[in-house]
């Protein structure tokens, strides 16, 4: 609890920071609205043409795009420091981070805040919210503990993979981390159904990096869509399996931190 604590301080800290430059706090969440604006809007457009994807109706798709922008969100809101990673190996400031009585992981990620993700998770909620009250499920109390679970292990996938990709800064020399911006770009085909594409895109979204089990595993358990449905019940599994991951590769590749000396 005590490490808890000091970790939303340390988010608390940074939030604070933020808000004294009003301007550039609401530009940004501004920014990041219409971008889901964007793509909800993109969504509407396809199905305008396109009935359906395989079976996936426009508010089954929405549902999807909001449990991405959801974790999304929560990995930017309170994880966003990760990404400073590859910039912390280059310049050395894991020394400062490996010398305090403080998971160097949960420092690294603490070290910044990103406001954009407040306005993820808000809209992503909403989107999640709307496209319940258009799809029929059959609702019960197992059911909707299932569907909380199913979320927050969706969440903590995409943090563990967003940890894992930049953790392999440790192995790279570039101070900005272009591999895990990779992965992040190829996470964003999640948001669509894994049944439109081929054979070893959906290797690679659903196995290699699971990026699938964020989105579309969850969801179609949930809504009863598609013959793979069942494997939505994995999620959990497969986001403890991240989470674990991801900290053997981080481990991993602090071991291999030799400090950039001054």
């Amino acid at each position: 609890m005590r490490t808890v604590r000091l970790y939303f301080r340390l988010l608390g800290a940074h939030f604070r920071s933020l808000l004294e430059y009003e301007a550039d706090f609401l530009i940004l969440a501004a920014a990041t609205v219409l971008m889901q604006v964007v793509n909800i809007v993109f969504l509407a457009a396809l199905f305008a043409k396109v009935p359906a994807l395989n079976g996936w109706t426009f508010w089954s798709v929405l549902m999807m795009f909001g449990a991405v922008a959801l974790a999304e969100g929560v990995g930017s809101l309170f994880f966003d420091g990760m990404w400073s990673l590859a910039w912390q190996i280059n310049r050395g400031q894991l020394d400062y981070f490996l010398v305090r009585p403080y998971p160097v992981a949960l420092q690294s990620s603490s070290a910044a805040i990103g406001i954009n993700g407040l306005s993820n998770i808000i809209m992503g909620a909403i989107m999640i919210g709307t496209a319940l009250a258009h799809v029929d499920v059959a609702w019960t109390p197992w059911l909707a503990l299932l569907g909380v679970v199913l979320l927050i292990s969706s969440v903590v996938i995409k943090v563990s993979i967003n940890l894992a990709t930049n953790a392999v800064s440790f192995w790279l020399a570039s101070p900005t981390p272009m591999f895990a911006f990779a992965m992040h770009q190829v996470g964003d085909l999640a948001r669509f159904p894994l049944t439109i594409y081929p054979l070893a895109l959906k290797a690679a979204l659903g196995v290699v990096l699971p990026f699938a089990f964020i989105g579309f595993f969850p969801i179609a358990f949930l809504l009863d869509t598609g013959q793979s449905r069942w494997i939505g019940l994995l999620t959990p599994l497969v986001a403890a399996y991240c989470a674990g991951a991801a900290i053997l590769i981080f481990k991993r590749g602090l071991r291999r931190y030799e400090s950039a000396g001054n």
